[in-house]
């Protein structure tokens, strides 16, 4: 899910699965039986997160070419309330970052996704597909 606030800024978190190097993540996850991506990814913030999140809408798909999978891009405006982490063994902390100023490494599907949002090159090993123009995507300055 990018969430976005009003200046701009996008909700990731700091992503410590064992197992896994320690990333900062968009929040998501996995579709349940019969849901839309705007229902999970509006779920999965709420569960992750503890965020209401108001209109999301898909806007695209990520490819994973190399170990296979796909993202779903949505996209929702933030609400109200602070950010918490619920999951504590998934995710460290919730920040809200600016474009320009991406804390690294990124979750390889949060890098690919938001090169989507922001119709920047893809990252190595992705393929990204827009269907849709009804969210314009927000100024990200350099």
């Amino acid at each position: 899910m990018v969430l976005l606030r009003p200046d701009g800024a996008v909700l990731l978190g700091r992503r410590i699965k064992r197992g896994e190097t320690p990333t900062w993540c968009l929040p998501g996850g996995h579709l349940e039986l019969g849901e839309s991506f705007e229902h999970a990814a509006g779920r999965e913030t709420l569960e992750e997160a503890g965020l209401t999140v108001a209109r999301p809408r898909a806007f695209g798909v990520a490819l994973n070419l190399v170990e296979g999978g796909l993202a779903a891009g949505v996209v929702a405006d933030f609400t109200t309330g602070e950010p918490h982490p619920l999951e504590p063994h998934v995710f460290e902390r919730w920040e809200w970052h600016s474009p320009a100023r991406l804390p690294q490494p990124l979750f390889p599907a949060t890098a690919a996704l938001l090169s989507l949002w922001w119709q920047t090159p893809p990252p190595p090993g992705w393929r990204t597909h827009r269907f849709t123009d009804h969210t314009e995507p927000a100024v990200r300055s350099e």
